[in-house]
């Protein structure tokens, strides 16, 4: 079933989430939704949901990097270890489902090791680089109660909005 995506400034999104201690059928469904939910967001395309973001404030979420990715499922992560590199990830600005037609650049770690439990309830540890690790972090930052937003205005970074001009679509500042 297709969720509907909560938006800001609804406080489940500014508020960290409780930690999931039984995986059981309500968490399964959970989970179906949430990928029948990021799978239906075409405008933008959705790469990564986090529970709060469907009004449920639990360290839950979902990542699927590319459209021939499978839907990678996070439950309880942490991340325990980032490299000292840090960039903006080049091929896109970063945006959110939760805050429509807005995007900023984000300098975040290039690698990040997270500690997470699978849907079978088997804790894992990996090591995540690139594309994904800049989707990772967006959505733990998610179930920690801080949107992108917060990180590109610390780190003084302009904002994007799409506008039409002449029949085509571009990214243009905003004015705050």
């Amino acid at each position: 079933m297709i969720l509907p995506i909560v938006t800001a400034p609804q406080s489940v999104l500014s508020t960290p989430t409780r930690q999931i201690t039984t995986i059981d059928k309500k968490i399964r469904e959970l989970i179906r939704d949430m990928t029948d939910t990021l799978l239906s967001c075409k405008d933008p395309l959705g790469v990564g949901l986090a529970a709060p973001q469907v009004g449920v404030p639990l360290a839950l979420c979902i990542v699927k990097p590319t459209r021939k990715s499978p839907v990678e499922v996070f439950i309880n992560p942490k991340i325990v270890a980032f490299s000292n590199k840090k960039t903006i990830h080049k091929s896109t600005l970063e945006g959110c489902l939760s805050i429509p037609k807005v995007w900023s650049h984000v300098n975040r770690p290039t690698t990040v090791d997270v500690e997470y439990e699978t849907m079978e309830g088997v804790k894992l540890r990996r090591h995540i680089t690139g594309y994904e690790a800049h989707i990772i972090q967006h959505e733990v930052d998610h179930l920690n109660g801080v949107l992108f937003t917060h990180q590109a205005l610390s780190q003084h970074q302009p904002f994007y909005t799409i506008k039409r001009k002449n029949g085509e679509e571009e990214f243009v500042e905003m004015e705050l």
